[in-house]
């Protein structure tokens, strides 16, 4: 498998890709069985091709091709081999031919699982997703040609980014990768919808199942994402609105908004326009993201190219991408029929709510991410816009997004009367209130008191919203249990996601009455956090595959009694000349105690040290929250009735089998 092969199959996965996008466009116009038959067909050769490519670098990667001008810069032959193979997409060229390699996977899943859908229909979502896959993969071959040679072959390589050489790299690049590119999924539906010219009921099921996927994927990359950023870059936070984290976050938004609209397509045949837009939407938000990161606009750890001509590249493929879709959208939308009509107070309605205060949220983030970026480059002007800004902008949206959750699932279709809503749902406000009461003197500032009582009622509204179902303490609880074992998965799925919020914005809550010190202590000195003593023991070095260390003991008491024992460190790669901080984290899953070893100073015979020390308590729920959100996502989509229960459509277009 030598790199020249792994050209030729991107090459050839080029070419399959501009006939899948062009000829199943043409026989879905003529209605020509043969060539709508070749869409299938295509999208899986150019899936296998692809792969085959990613395996050709990856072999490269393992066997120290030095040769390759990729791995000679993101490889080395003291790097672990774990790290040879995640150092593949740790950099520029590697994450755009995974990226390539997911979209065509995708492609790949509507063709052998799509079989339920019409002919014509399915023709066009592939021949859509060929088109893109096709400009993604020019962009490999013309700028960021992964295979590129490198004359003469280096010896050694330079090895990656020392903070790249975690094992969070080997599973938060692909996953979140997989739930940007799964809304190309949802977002060929959409341009195939407006090019026939029908969405109803039966598009709405269609598209739900591959929205939710990439919400699951995309929802567990960022909550890795944010995890790795919490134990590897040693500041002892979660999430820094950093605008790469940001070009994350923004297509989650609108993601999430467009599961739950595509519900109300499904169920009521209503806003159709809206999800329409909402899948462009979202997927363009993804490319907008890939663009951010690849032009060099946004200065980030995540940041991998400052080259204008692949910036330019991306820039005309986005023009392409989203203006066409945008300008099909305004020229076919209007043709669409509404659908049905419903109360404001029902669950159509609070969808819509829903859906309202998810898209401000997005444009508040969107506006305080492109804000700094466009007054550069319009006025030459340097402002920051930091966490004080996106606090207090999304804070104050996300509250009432949550209190209206709650009611949601409780609420009937086309019309509701709340009276009803409220008498079950009595219990999960009490305790809502108790939260509140609770919080008002545990914490210091309103908002974090709001979130908490607003997160135990998303929580306690979920279990309410189960119980009501099985009816539950109403009738034997042998009863119940049947009714447990015939309640959809779907349901059980949708709770789980719920609550997977609230368990998220009750880490938020109690991570904002974190304690922490920087102080500067001798061997044996100890100081005091959160109750707790925490003393340095002792510094020793120790020597890693490919790196040097000096390795601390912290010893944290309280009352005199051992806690636990930290073993932070600072380890010293020769090869790219850079340290880093390896964090010690000690957590019961209701707090972290966290300790990060500083510089030294002082000469050896009395050094000092300085210590970063934090007490954080309920980290861990937000990242066990993320997980509960990403499993109910997939407990949903476990249910075969979500998956291929589609209702069909009224009529059916006969196709025309050309001699």
């Amino acid at each position: 498998m030598n790199p020249e092969l792994g050209n030729f199959a991107l090459a050839l996965a080029c070419c399959m890709a501009a006939g899948q996008a062009i000829l199943p466009l043409i026989g879905a116009n003529r209605r020509d069985a043969r060539l709508m038959a070749l869409a299938p067909a295509l999208a899986v050769g150019q899936m296998i091709a692809l792969i085959t490519s990613f395996a050709c670098l990856i072999h490269a990667a393992i066997t120290n091709d030095f040769s390759v001008q990729n791995v000679a810069a993101n490889s080395a032959v003291s790097k672990p081999l774990l790290y040879k193979i995640t150092g593949v997409w740790g950099n520029h060229e590697g994450s755009v031919l995974l990226w390539a390699m997911i979209l065509s996977i995708c492609g790949g899943a509507v063709a052998l699982f799509g079989r339920n859908l019409p002919s014509a229909l399915q023709a066009r979502v592939i021949a859509v997703l060929g088109g893109v896959a096709a400009g993604f993969e020019l962009f490999c071959l013309t700028t960021s040609n992964p295979f590129a040679r490198v004359w003469p072959a280096p010896l050694d390589g330079q090895g990656m980014n020392p903070l790249l050489q975690d094992p969070g790299l080997a599973f938060h690049p692909p996953i979140l990768y997989t739930g940007y590119v799964g809304f190309a999924v949802p977002f060929a539906f959409a341009i195939a919808a407006l090019i026939e010219g029908r969405v109803d009921a039966a598009w709405g099921r269609w598209v739900r199942p591959w929205a939710v996927a990439a919400w699951c994927f995309l929802t567990c990359g960022i909550a890795m994402g944010s995890w790795w950023s919490y134990y590897v870059l040693g500041w002892g936070g979660y999430w820094f609105w950093d605008p790469v984290e940001n070009a994350s976050l923004i297509p989650w938004l609108t993601g999430t908004a467009l599961v739950h609209s595509a519900i109300v397509v499904e169920k009521r045949e209503a806003l159709k326009i809206w999800t329409v837009l909402l899948a462009i939407g979202t997927f363009s938000f993804s490319l907008s993201g890939t663009f951010l990161v690849r032009s060099g606009i946004l200065n980030s750890v995540h940041a991998f190219a400052n080259d204008p001509a692949r910036g330019v590249f991306i820039l005309g493929l986005l023009a392409l991408v989203i203006g066409g879709s945008l300008l099909l959208f305004a020229i076919r939308a209007p043709q669409l029929t509404t659908g049905g009509l419903f109360s404001p107070v029902s669950r159509e309605g609070l969808l819509v709510l829903n859906n309202i205060l998810l898209c401000s949220i997005c444009a508040v983030v969107l506006t305080g991410t492109m804000y700094p970026p466009f007054m550069s480059l319009l006025f030459g002007k340097t402002i920051s816009v930091g966490k004080p800004f996106f606090d207090a902008t999304t804070i104050p949206l996300a509250i009432p997004l949550m209190v209206f959750m709650g009611f949601g699932p409780m609420v009937p279709w086309k019309r509701a009367q709340m009276w009803p809503v409220l008498r079950r749902l009595w219990w999960a406000a009490c305790v809502a209130l108790v939260a509140l009461v609770v919080a008002t003197f545990r914490m210091r500032d309103i908002l974090p008191v709001l979130a908490t009582a607003t997160a135990v009622w998303v929580i306690c509204s979920s279990i309410a919203d189960i119980a009501e179902r099985l009816r539950l303490f109403r009738q034997p609880l042998g009863q119940s249990w049947q009714r447990a074992r015939s309640l959809p998965r779907a349901v059980f799925g949708a709770a789980l996601a719920h609550a997977g919020v609230g368990i998220v914005v009750l880490g938020i809550a109690g991570m904002s009455q974190a304690a922490h010190r920087i102080v500067e202590v001798h061997v044996g000195e100890s100081e005091m956090l959160a109750g707790d003593s925490w003393t340095l023991t002792d510094v020793h070095p120790a020597e890693g595959p490919n790196y040097s260390a000096l390795v601390a003991t912290i010893e944290v008491r309280h009352n005199g009694r051992l806690v636990t024992t930290l073993h932070p460190s600072k380890r010293t790669f020769a090869s790219q000349h850079q340290t880093t901080t390896e964090v010690a984290i000690h957590t019961n899953l209701m707090a972290d105690i966290y300790g990060v070893l500083g510089d030294k100073h002082g000469d050896d015979a009395n050094p000092t040290y300085v210590l970063r020390l934090h007490y954080n308590p309920l980290a861990p729920w937000m990242w066990l929250g993320g997980l509960i959100m990403a499993f109910g996502g997939a407990l949903s989509l476990s249910d075969r009735r979500v998956r291929v229960g589609a209702p069909r459509r009224a009529k059916t277009v006969d196709v025309v089998v050309v001699q």
